[in-house]
């Protein structure tokens, strides 16, 4: 009994090489036919995408110098407000030193001036002084309030430049990288390092003008979650959902620009990493045809279709470009209810008149030649292959 099996099988083997193109030899004319139908196809659609964090901040210094201090390690989770470089201060430490004093001095004539002033009411009431000498006090007292003000107002603006030597994270999350060390002259033209906040990531990924036309129709809302497609291939666990959608068409792509969200708890995203966005679409009227019944010459696929007089027509298709690697959505070229041939393509010619039979006669027929064959015969179909 299993060395019936084994022949068995190794005769279904010899008859179905070639990829579903060979056929066995029935001795008659007979290959298997069926009609176009329709059934639900899930498909996807696949984009490649760019990751980065909700919130990715450069970090640049708002005054010159040397940088004394470096106080994070790239990757380091930080919180908003934490200092993460120190620049040479001393300067600037000298400026507010000079600011103070100088509203120090302001503040001594202000109370001088205060004094005199007051003196200088008293003796008005009492006749002793004419208006003018009292007008003149009240402005020498006003004019050294507004130099006070001034002296003020130069000390906040050292104390400002002197705080913009420790550089701060402006938002919580983990730092890039730290292209400068300790004594590189930096400005506000470099950027120190980034701050990526990713705790949720932004998935960045073009669809084209027809795509983003019907996206507009409909609304974001009208898209399916998504998922993210690694770049080791793997899918990432959370499914995300698209959020916005650019306005503004690339004129060198032709293409427009959507976004992404996921959710990224352990932290296993990262900011400025690459994949692939899927989106899961479902064909309710597909045409689902095996890819093994099709032939492809030039970058066309054809199959063969089959007439009322039995003969058969060498007709092109198209098929969507997403495929599950064993069957072809058809999108043009056949209709429901067309007949095509199954099997043993490789032996038509466009034209040729055939036998139809169902492809379980088919079948039957194959495993009916297997029990039939013997071992010499076997090895006979093996050579000829």
């Amino acid at each position: 009994m299993k060395k019936i099996m084994t022949l068995a099988a190794i005769a279904a083997m010899c008859v179905s090489c070639g990829g579903g193109g060979g056929r066995p030899t029935f001795g008659d004319n007979e290959y298997p036919v069926t009609a176009a139908g329709q059934s639900t196809a899930d498909m996807q659609t696949v984009y490649p995408a760019t990751i980065k964090g909700v919130q990715d901040v450069e970090i640049r210094p708002k005054v010159q110098g040397f940088l004394t201090g470096i106080n994070v390690k790239e990757g380091q989770t930080v919180s908003a407000g934490q200092v993460l470089f120190v620049i040479d201060n001393e300067t600037y430490q000298a400026q507010v030193r000079q600011a103070q004093a100088a509203v120090n001095a302001a503040q001594q004539q202000v109370n001088t001036a205060k004094l005199t002033y007051d003196n200088a009411q008293q003796l008005h009431q009492n006749g002793v002084i004419g208006d003018y000498e009292m007008q003149t006090s009240k402005n020498n007292y006003e004019t050294a309030q507004a130099q006070l003000a001034q002296g003020q107002a130069a000390l906040a603006s050292a104390k400002e430049m002197l705080s913009y030597c420790y550089v701060k994270s402006p938002a919580s999350g983990v730092v890039g990288t730290l292209p400068f060390k300790k004594g590189a002259l930096v400005s506000a033209s470099n950027v120190l390092t980034t701050v990526a906040n990713i705790s949720t990531m932004d998935v960045y990924f073009s669809i084209t003008e027809k795509e983003a036309m019907i996206v507009s129709q409909k609304g974001i809302a009208s898209l399916p979650a998504v998922k993210l497609q690694l770049a080791d291939g793997s899918i990432y666990g959370q499914e995300g959902h698209v959020t916005r959608m650019s306005g503004v068409i690339d004129e060198a792509t032709g293409s427009v620009q959507l976004i992404a969200t996921f959710a990224n708890p352990e932290k296993k995203l990262t900011s400025g990493a690459t994949g692939n966005i899927i989106i899961p679409r479902q064909n309710t009227n597909a045409i689902i045809i095996p890819q093994s019944c099709v032939t492809e010459v030039q970058n066309k696929k054809f199959v063969y279709t089959v007439g009322k007089d039995n003969k058969v027509k060498y007709t092109e298709i198209q098929v969507d470009p997403q495929n599950d690697g064993n069957n072809f959505v058809v999108t043009g070229g056949l209709n429901v209810g067309d007949k095509y041939v199954t099997n043993g393509i490789t032996k038509l010619s466009d034209g040729m008149e055939i036998v139809p039979i169902t492809p379980e006669r088919y079948q039957q027929k194959i495993d009916e030649q297997a029990k039939a064959m013997s071992a010499g015969d076997i090895v006979d179909a093996m050579k000829k292959k």
